[in-house]
């Protein structure tokens, strides 16, 4: 589960240590596959006298979701580094012998539902993805009679937390349908179907509290219909259903201050998931359009001393060198307004706007610069893996605000975090810019030091470029980790290193081994 402050936000899988249009019409498919008979039991205006009839025809559809995993975690360190009982440690396990990585079984819990009778389902990317540096080994759905199915994966895309699985059978399974969430008003019932803590299919209901609610956690899709229809952990890809059957939403958030239900729930608009459910299902890849800034909203302070519109515009805070935005001619500073002629909202946010225009696209950009409104034209380009956009943020002074076009710093520790104490990334073209060093530099980055290791002790510090290992070329994190490897096995207890620092020339540094 991911915390801030008190949002759980939504990784709501039970038992785990884990924008466009749809195109889908508002009747939904009822699980026996009957609409006639679904008007029957629609509830009229007002309180409905039960939701019996609604889910009885709705809960075949929604399955359960289990994965085992197998994650690998640190081996044990030796307590006796630095003292005269450290060799003894390193003789029981077998000093300069390649140690296997340990690993553990973990299992997560969530939701899903079946969107069509051959069997395909819709579910949240976090309730199948793996946990930290492990691999999801088996998928399996159980029906509401208990039935299991090994799922196989389709599709599934981070960024949007959707997931697509496949199972199959000769009988077609019951489904249901996405419907218009746009047409979603506060104060509508809806009935949430899922997986609780793992209790097995679980019924509740409530009103919707917000439509396009934005939580603040940014990203081009930190938007969602609130409810308090009660959700928790194991609630996670399950369907929010309407009072006509239609899913409208996919549970994937609460906020909590203690981690279980208080009454506010998030889920994924239908009309945020359906297309690229849709994309995901027929395999292919999903695109979305970036300028290569980090922003922030405009508060009221700010706008009060611009003499602009409160609630309305973001401001650009860093700008990627070569990359559509600056391209465009956009500043830090700028006070961007409208994105190919809609406004920019706390509903409608810039992220939001751009990741749902195709790449390639000419859009105009309408900004405050120096209290003057201008127009310039950018060429949106295609927005990089989330990897890719950790590593070019990874030393640019600052990371991206809410609804920026890349978060974190991310880097990669594992055998390196072991021996070195280090997380290194590789040195990327926009990596160097950020850090100074000349063009054709070929190394890799330190990203993060353990402070308790010798590479810490002698003064290795983030943005560090180590450009050798024991005098080879060191250009990729698996030739340093290689160099590393091989020290261990001939028994040595340090590696010399070449390092380059920021206004400096490159030094020679042996680290110890740990």
């Amino acid at each position: 589960m991911r915390y801030a402050y008190a949002l759980t936000t939504a990784l709501l899988l039970g038992g785990a240590t884990a924008t466009l249009t749809t195109g889908y019409s508002a009747g939904a498919q009822v699980a026996q596959n009957d609409a006639t008979q679904m008007r029957s039991v629609v509830p009229r205006a007002g309180a409905p006298e039960s939701f019996a009839d609604l889910t009885a025809q709705l809960q075949p559809a929604v399955v359960n979701i289990s994965t085992r995993q197998r994650i690998e975690v640190q081996s044990q360190q030796n307590p006796f580094a630095g003292t005269p009982f450290e060799g003894l440690f390193n003789q029981r396990r077998g000093q300069g012998q390649p140690q296997q990585p340990q690993t553990r079984e973990a299992q997560s819990l969530g939701s899903g539902f079946i969107i069509s009778a051959d069997g395909y389902i819709v579910t949240n990317n976090h309730v199948v993805s793996p946990t930290g540096r492990g691999t999801v080994e088996e998928i399996t759905v159980t029906m509401p009679d208990g039935t299991e199915y090994d799922a196989e994966l389709v599709g599934n895309d981070a960024a949007s937390d959707l997931a697509v699985l496949k199972v199959s059978r000769s009988q077609p399974f019951p489904f249901v349908r996405f419907g218009d969430s746009s047409q979603a008003r506060v104060g509508d019932w809806v009935v949430a179907i899922g997986n609780p803590f793992g209790l097995g299919g679980t019924v509740t209901s409530g009103i919707v509290s917000s439509v396009l609610r934005n939580t603040g956690q940014g990203g081009a899709y930190d938007r969602y219909i609130q409810t308090d229809a009660a959700i928790n952990r194991g609630n996670s890809g399950g369907p929010l259903f309407d009072m006509q059957g239609n899913v409208i939403g996919i549970n994937n958030a609460i906020f909590s201050p203690s981690g279980g239900s208080v009454g506010i729930g998030f889920a994924i608009p239908a009309e945020v998931a359906a297309p690229i459910v849709a994309q995901l299902r027929r395999g292919e890849e999903i695109t979305r359009g970036y300028l290569g800034v980090s922003i922030q909203p405009v508060d009221s302070d700010l706008a009060e001393s611009l003499g602009l519109q409160r609630n309305r515009g973001e401001i650009v805070q860093i700008v990627q060198p070569g990359e559509p935005g600056e391209r465009a001619g956009l500043r830090p500073g700028d006070i961007v307004l409208r994105v190919n002629n809609r406004d920019v909202t706390p509903e409608q946010t810039l992220s939001f706007i751009v990741a749902n225009i195709r790449p390639g696209t000419r859009v105009p950009i309408e900004l405050v610069r120096d209290g003057r409104r201008q127009t310039v034209t950018a060429t949106v380009g295609k927005r990089p893996s989330d990897e890719a956009l950790r590593q070019q943020q990874l030393f640019s002074g600052e990371d991206d605000g809410p609804d920026g076009d890349g978060i974190g710093t991310g880097a990669q520790g594992g055998p390196l975090q072991e021996r070195l104490g280090l997380s290194v990334v590789p040195l990327t073209p926009q990596i160097a810019a950020q850090l100074g060093a000349a063009a054709g530099t070929q190394g890799v980055v330190i990203a993060e030091v353990d402070p308790s290791s010798d590479a810490a002790r002698k003064g290795l510090q983030r943005g560090d470029i180590v450009l050798t290992a024991n005098y080879r070329p060191v250009a990729t994190v698996a030739a340093l980790e290689a160099v590393v490897r091989q020290a261990r096995a001939d028994g040595r207890d340090a590696v010399l290193l070449r390092l380059q620092r920021r206004g400096g020339p490159a030094q020679y540094l042996a680290v110890r081994l740990r």
